[in-house]
C-alpha cells in the first residue's frame, strides 16, 4: 500500500472498547487464548492451501512464538501462517468485528458481566479482547499471496485506527500488545507460562515461549566408569503436545500410552486409572476424547467438576463441563473435544442447545457400553474393580433413568461373604427362603459386619443370605431400587429380631403370662430412657438371646440419609429410637419373672440390659464400669 490510511470505527450505539473491557473483566486472561487460537487458524489454513497446491515454495518451520519485552512493556504473538493483505485487514479487523460489536451491544445490553463475556468470541470479537490488557495493539502482517505488501495496523483503544505499509519480510502475522499499567502481571514470565500451559498445552501447532534448560546426552562420551555423559543445554521451551492421545486412533495405542497420558493430564495424581473410554464420533456431531475411571474414595462422593477438560479443536475452553456432561459423570477424569460446542457460550445456552444434549446422551451411552463390555468379557476382573466403581454406578443409576436401565444388567450386589450377584441372580438365590407370609421378597443387609455380627449369625442360622451395604450412597440407593423392585423390601439385619424381619406363618407360644410381661415391662422401663427405648416382647426360641436391642428400619434409614445432608437434615435433631426386645421364651427371662428378691431381680435385669447394649457397642463410661463390677459379683 502506497500511503497511510486513517479511519474512524463507526459504532453508533457506543464505543466498543469500554464494552469489551467491562464484559471481559472477570475473565481477562482469555485474551491470550483468543490470539493464539487465531494464530493456529492462520497456520492450519496455510497447510490446507499448501496441500491444494495454492502456496508456492517451502513452508518452513510452522511455529507460533510468544515473546515478552518487559522494558518496552510488550507481549507479542507471532505466527508464520497465511498473513493478511491490506484489504483483508480492512475487511476482517475494521469491518466485520465492529459490525459484530453492534449486534453484541444491542443483543446483550443489560446482561450480566459473566454472561456477556462468554459471548464475546461467539460474535467474532476474540481479537479485540486484547484491549482488555493493552493500551495499544499493533498488527504486523504479510500475506502468503505472491506480490503482497506488508501491512501495519495500529489502534489505541479509541475509535481511531491507522493502517500503513509495513516492513515485515516473512509471511505471517505479529500481534503486539502494549500492556497497560493495570495488567502488568502479563509481563511476568511465570504468569504467561501459566496461561499457555492452561489454554494451549494440546494445540496442533508448536508453540514456543522463551527457553529452558534440559539435560542432553553427549554423544560418544563416557565418564571414567563408562557411564553416559550429560550436559545442560538451553533450548526453546515448547509448550504443547501437538498430537494428544485423543486425536489418535485407539488401534495404534497401548495401555501404557493411555496411562502416560493420564499422568500428563494429572501430574500430581499417583493412582493409576482403573480403565478408560476413547470417544471418537463423526456423525451426527463430531466428538473425540478420553474419559478415565479413577479410583473413587468409598467414604465420600467427590464430585470434582474441574477434572474433565473441554476443548474445541484442541483449544482449551473450560474445566467446568456442567451442562455438557451429566453430573454423575463428573466423577470421571479426562478430556472431551468437540467443534460442535462453541468456544464461548453461556451455560444457559449449553443446557438448552439440542446438539449439546445429544453429545451428553452419547457420552452416557458410551460409558454404559464400556461397563457392560467389561462385565461381559471378564466378569472376574469386573468384580475385582467393583468396590472402586460402585459409587459411580450407584450415582448414575439414582440420577439418570436411561443409565439405570443399562446398569441394572451389570450392577452387582455383594454379600458378607464377598460373593457377587446381578439383580436377577440374587433374586433367584433368595426367592424361596426369604419370601415372607405376604409374598414379599426380603433383602437383608448389614452395614457393619463386626458390630452387627450377632444379627448376621441369627440370619445365617435361618439359612438367610445377608448383603453388605456399607457404602456412602447405599441408603439412597436402597430407597431408589425399592421403588423399582416388584414386591420387595430391604431391611437391615438389626432392624428387628430375626423372626420379625421375614415373618412366616408359624407362631411360637409365649411361656410368660400377661401379668409376668407387665411386671417385667415396668422393671425394664425403670432401667432405660423411655424416650429412646420401647419395651417389646417376642416369642422367640430358647436359643435366641434373652434381651436384644434393635433399630427400627424406617427411622434409622431416615437418620442415616440425613447424615449425608439434603432436605432431610431435620432428622438429625430427632432423638434416636430403639427397641429393647425381651425374649418371652428364654430361661433367664423366665427366671427373672419368677425372682422374688427385688435387689437380685433388678441386678439381673440390669445385667441383661447391659449385655444387649454391649452387643450394640452402646455401653460406655460409667455404665460400662458398673457392668464390669456387677459381672464380677455374679461370677463370685
Amino acid at each position: 500500500m502506497s500511503s497511510v490510511q486513517k479511519g474512524k470505527i463507526n459504532v453508533q450505539t457506543e464505543n466498543i472498547f469500554p464494552i469489551i473491557k467491562k464484559f471481559l473483566y472477570s475473565e481477562h486472561e482469555i485474551f491470550l487464548r483468543e490470539l493464539i487460537a487465531n494464530a493456529v487458524d492462520a497456520t492450519t489454513k496455510l497447510k490446507g492451501l499448501a496441500s491444494l497446491g495454492e502456496v508456492k515454495g517451502e513452508l518452513g518451520q510452522l511455529q507460533i512464538e510468544v515473546k515478552l519485552d518487559k522494558k518496552k512493556k510488550t507481549l507479542t504473538v507471532s505466527d508464520r501462517g497465511i498473513g493478511m493483505t491490506a484489504e483483508e485487514v480492512d475487511k476482517y479487523i475494521n469491518q466485520i468485528a465492529f459490525s459484530s460489536a453492534e449486534e453484541f451491544i444491542s443483543k446483550f445490553k443489560g446482561k450480566s458481566e459473566a454472561e456477556a463475556s462468554q459471548l464475546i468470541g461467539h460474535f467474532g470479537l476474540g481479537f479485540y479482547s486484547s484491549f482488555m490488557v493493552a493500551d495499544k495493539v499493533e498488527i504486523h502482517t504479510l500475506s502468503y499471496r505472491e506480490g503482497a505488501e506488508p501491512v501495519i495496523w495500529e489502534c489505541d483503544g479509541s475509535p481511531d485506527y491507522t493502517m500503513k505499509k509495513g516492513s515485515r519480510t516473512e509471511r505471517g502475522t505479529d500481534i503486539v500488545l502494549h500492556i497497560n499499567k493495570d495488567n502488568e502481571e502479563f509481563l511476568e514470565e511465570y504468569r504467561v507460562l501459566e496461561l499457555l500451559r492452561k489454554y494451549c498445552r494440546f494445540l496442533p501447532v508448536e508453540i514456543i515461549f522463551g527457553t529452558e534448560k534440559v539435560r542432553e546426552k553427549v554423544e560418544g562420551e563416557k565418564d571414567k566408569d563408562g557411564n553416559d555423559v550429560y550436559k545442560e543445554v538451553e533450548k526453546p521451551r515448547i509448550i504443547n503436545n501437538t498430537r494428544p492421545l485423543w486425536t489418535r486412533k485407539p488401534v495404534d495405542l497401548s495401555d501404557e500410552d493411555y496411562k502416560n497420558f493420564y499422568r500428563e493430564l494429572y501430574p500430581y495424581t499417583f493412582d493409576e486409572p482403573l480403565f478408560w473410554i476413547h470417544l471418537n464420533v463423526d456423525y451426527p456431531f463430531t466428538l473425540t476424547g478420553i474419559l478415565y475411571f479413577p479410583k473413587i474414595r468409598r467414604d465420600r462422593v467427590e464430585v470434582q467438576k474441574e477434572k474433565i477438560q473441554l476443548y474445541c479443536n484442541q483449544v482449551y475452553v473450560t474445566d467446568n463441563v456442567e451442562g455438557i456432561v451429566p453430573e454423575f459423570l463428573t466423577l470421571l477424569h479426562g478430556v472431551i473435544d468437540s467443534p460442535d460446542i462453541p468456544l464461548n457460550v453461556s451455560r444457559s445456552y449449553l443446557q438448552s442447545d439440542p446438539q449439546v444434549k445429544k453429545i451428553s446422551g452419547h457420552i452416557t451411552k458410551k460409558v454404559a457400553d464400556k461397563l457392560e463390555e467389561l462385565f461381559k468379557n471378564n466378569r472376574e476382573d469386573f468384580e475385582k474393580k467393583w468396590d472402586d466403581i460402585k459409587v459411580f454406578i450407584q450415582y448414575g443409576m439414582i440420577s439418570e433413568q436411561k443409565f439405570y436401565e443399562r446398569a441394572e444388567k451389570f450392577y452387582l450386589f455383594r454379600d458378607i461373604d464377598s460373593k457377587y450377584y446381578t439383580f436377577e441372580e440374587y433374586r433367584r438365590l433368595i426367592k424361596e427362603n426369604q419370601t415372607d407370609k405376604d409374598k414379599q421378597l426380603v433383602y437383608l443387609y448389614a452395614s457393619d459386619p463386626e458390630g452387627q455380627h450377632t444379627f448376621i449369625q441369627a440370619a445365617r442360622e435361618k439359612g438367610y443370605n445377608v448383603l453388605l451395604m456399607d457404602g456412602i450412597l447405599d441408603n439412597h440407593f436402597i430407597n431408589h431400587i425399592e421403588t423399582k423392585f416388584d414386591k420387595s423390601r430391604f431391611v437391615r439385619v438389626d432392624a428387628d429380631v430375626i423372626d420379625k424381619l421375614i415373618p412366616k406363618e408359624e407362631n411360637t407360644i409365649s411361656k410368660l403370662s400377661d401379668s409376668q410381661k407387665e411386671s417385667l415391662k415396668k422393671l425394664f422401663e425403670e432401667l432405660v430412657d423411655k424416650v429412646t427405648f420401647s419395651i417389646e416382647f417376642e416369642n422367640l426360641s430358647e436359643t435366641d438371646l434373652p434381651v436384644m436391642i434393635t433399630r427400627p428400619e424406617y427411622m434409622r434409614r431416615m437418620k442415616d440419609m440425613s447424615a449425608l445432608g439434603g432436605s432431610m437434615s431435620y432428622m438429625d435433631n430427632l432423638p434416636d429410637h430403639l427397641n429393647l426386645v425381651i425374649n418371652a421364651n428364654h430361661p433367664l427371662v423366665f427366671t427373672l419373672a419368677e425372682e422374688q428378691d427385688e435387689n437380685r431381680r433388678k441386678s439381673l435385669a440390669s445385667q441383661l440390659k447391659d449385655l444387649a447394649l454391649l452387643q450394640q457397642g452402646m455401653l460406655k463410661g460409667q455404665a460400662l464400669t458398673e457392668f464390669v463390677k456387677r459381672s464380677v459379683n455374679f461370677i463370685s
